[in-house]
Order: structure tokens, then C-alpha cells, then sequence
């Protein structure tokens, strides 16, 4: 057990009558990525160390509005059956966990039984890979009341392109009966939303929960680092530029005129922000 009082970890606000809780599974030091000249980068991010490290997070959340007890994206870094703690630590070798998500849950007073979906905001496995533990030698579900949502751009790539994390985990729930591949916007319930925004990947979705006049937005991977809301254009390889660059011009404009609450995975816990426009287009504000 990591010994971390829970506000180390676990941060809760308000958006109307939801209770938003970010959840953080640790941090690790990694290399800023982003393929522009370093001189660029660096008076972006002045945080960086002289190695080109800065922090990153791996923020979770849970959504309590009404009779939903919603789960965005789970982690596993906590279980030992969903593998990644190691592969974390081969991203990450300085990665310091939390005490998890469960234990989260706990303080929240949240048993695993009680969440009623889990929705996943891509198919990458950081995010998805604690749908499911070990219990007597089988593959159960973590969360075994919950209603479990991908976006059918990243189901299908996982098909096509067989990936041995997203088959054990996802696989297992779609095997139980639990898993739901949607296909557009998607209202989970009352006030929450699921939105697409591809570029990370294929079906890389948003979660939008509007509550009294509120809005929060859970990103995923939408950014990975705070100045891309002000250089929309910089992303890490691999991803696809000019999809993720109009799911970014999509989303900033809304959050900005709605003065949305944000948070994006790998931002600093507790990661709160909002968009905020400028002169020639947006900047983040650490909220």
C-alpha cells in the first residue's frame, strides 16, 4: 500500500448536481515528444528539466449524477492482473503510483459494484486495461454492474489490427455481455455524453457531463501536453493530424464559450483547467 493521504490523489468538484472526482493512479517523468525545434518547445513548457522530462499524470474519473455512477476510462496500474504496472514502468522508470483506483473509490465510499458504466475514452491500453482482475484463476469484471461503452472506430481497429491487451480486457466484457460498441454521439444518461473526437485514435471519444448550467469535459488524450490548446497544431507522432486538429478546433470553442471544466489524462494531477480564448485563438488555464 502507498501511504498518501487521499487528497494526494483523489480531488473532487462540483458542476451543478454532479460531483466530478479525479483520480489519480501516479506520475511519471517522461521526455517531451512533441516534433517541433526544441527552442520552440521549451518556451512552451518552461517546466522541463534540462534532460527535456517533465511530469505526466494518469488521471481517471468518476462521474456521480443522479442514479449514475459513471467510470471514465480505468486504468489497472492498482491490479496486478491488468499488466500496467510494468508496462508503465518500462514508459515511465521513475513512475511513483498512487494508491489506486480502487482505493479511491474507497475513500469515496464507491464499492466496484455500485458503478453503473464505465466508459472508455480510446483503445489504448492506460486506459482501458483495468476493466477486468483475476478471481479463482478467471478473467472477471472489475466492475461487474457496469455498462461498459467504446466507440466503434477503436473496436474495429482492435479487430482488424488484433491488439492482446484490448482482447483480454475489452474481449472478456463483450464475452460477459456487458460491453456496448456505440457509433456516434452517444448519451450515457441524463447530462452525460459521450462525443467523438478521432485523431488520437480512430474512436478516441470525449465525456461531456452538463449539469444547472455547468459543463465539465474529461478529454482522454485529446492533449497530452497544456500548450497544444495554444499550438493546436503540435501533437506526438502517430496520431492523425489533421482529424485530431479538428476535434481540438471543436472542442476548445465550446469549452471556451461554455467556460467548461477540463481535465485531460496525462495533465498534473489533479489536472483542473478551462480554454480560455486569447487574441489569435485559445490558451489553458490551470483552474
Amino acid at each position: 500500500m502507498i501511504d498518501q493521504p487521499p487528497t494526494a490523489y483523489v480531488s473532487s468538484r462540483r458542476i451543478g448536481d454532479a460531483t466530478i472526482t479525479i483520480i489519480s493512479e501516479g506520475t511519471g517523468m517522461g521526455s517531451v515528444k512533441l516534433p517541433v525545434p526544441e527552442a520552440e518547445w521549451r518556451q512552451a513548457i518552461p517546466e522541463a528539466d534540462a534532460r527535456g522530462m517533465i511530469s505526466f499524470g494518469f488521471n481517471l474519473a468518476h462521474v456521480q449524477l443522479g442514479d449514475t455512477s459513471i467510470l471514465i476510462d480505468t486504468g489497472g496500474i492498482d491490479d496486478p492482473a491488468s499488466g500496467m504496472a510494468e508496462m508503465v514502468a518500462s514508459w515511465f522508470p521513475s513512475f511513483t503510483p498512487s494508491p489506486g483506483l480502487y482505493t479511491g473509490l474507497s475513500y469515496l465510499g464507491i464499492p466496484p459494484e455500485a458503478i453503473t458504466h464505465v466508459l472508455i475514452t480510446h483503445a489504448h491500453a492506460d486506459h482501458f486495461a483495468g476493466v477486468t482482475t483475476m478471481h479463482a484463476d478467471q478473467r472477471v469484471a472489475r466492475f461487474p454492474n457496469a455498462h461498459h461503452l467504446i466507440a466503434q472506430g477503436d473496436w474495429m481497429q482492435g479487430q482488424e489490427q488484433p491488439d492482446e491487451a484490448l482482447r483480454r480486457a475489452l474481449g472478456t466484457i463483450e464475452q460477459l455481455g456487458h460491453l456496448e460498441v456505440i457509433h456516434d454521439e452517444h448519451e450515457v444518461g441524463p447530462g452525460v455524453t459521450m462525443i467523438p473526437a478521432p485523431g488520437e485514435t480512430p474512436g478516441h471519444s470525449l465525456v461531456q457531463v452538463h449539469s444547472a448550467g455547468q459543463s465539465f469535459y474529461y478529454l482522454g488524450d485529446l492533449f497530452h501536453y497544456a500548450c497544444e490548446v495554444e499550438h493546436p497544431e503540435w501533437m506526438d507522432p502517430g496520431r492523425d493530424p489533421a482529424t485530431m486538429s479538428r476535434s481540438r478546433d471543436q472542442l476548445m470553442a465550446e469549452a471556451a464559450t461554455s467556460q467548461a471544466l477540463l481535465v485531460f489524462t496525462h495533465a498534473p494531477f489533479p489536472g483542473w483547467g478551462r480554454i480560455v480564448p486569447t487574441a489569435i485563438g485559445y490558451r489553458w488555464e490551470w483552474a
